[in-house]
């Protein structure tokens, strides 16, 4: 059964970082592409990044971008998200998702499985 679990979400505050992790069981992420939502409440949930299975990144938010990194490690069969300088409006459930391809979309239907989440909340 495939399975993604995140965790690192947590109370932070405007200025610190985060790493999340998404951790895959169930199969084996070296194939598959596997990307970073988050919603807000309110707010439709939107593409942060993805790293395709040939490692190549995408950051999809404008405006965390030049904030965030993802990364992989095959080892662990782990996915991560490094998050610096967080702002109040990062405030949102994070969710990870991975799709069976080798090519990453920032789009929610594109991704067959999904993660339960993980709260990240930065306060000012």
């Amino acid at each position: 059964e495939v399975q993604l679990v995140e965790s690192g979400g947590g109370l932070v505050q405007a200025g610190g970082s985060l790493r999340l992790t998404c951790a895959a069981s169930g199969f084996t992420i070296d194939n598959w592409s596997i990307g970073w939502f988050r919603q807000a409440p309110g707010k439709e949930r939107e593409g942060v990044s993805c790293i395709s299975s040939t490692d190549t990144p995408k950051y999809y938010s404008d405006s965390v971008k030049a904030r965030v990194t993802i990364s992989r490690d095959r080892t662990k069969n782990e996915v991560y998200l490094q998050m610096s300088d967080l702002k109040v409006e990062d405030t949102a459930v994070y969710y990870c998702a991975a799709v069976d391809y080798y090519y990453c979309l920032g789009v929610v239907s594109y991704f067959d499985y999904w993660g339960q989440g993980t709260q990240v909340t930065v306060s000012s």
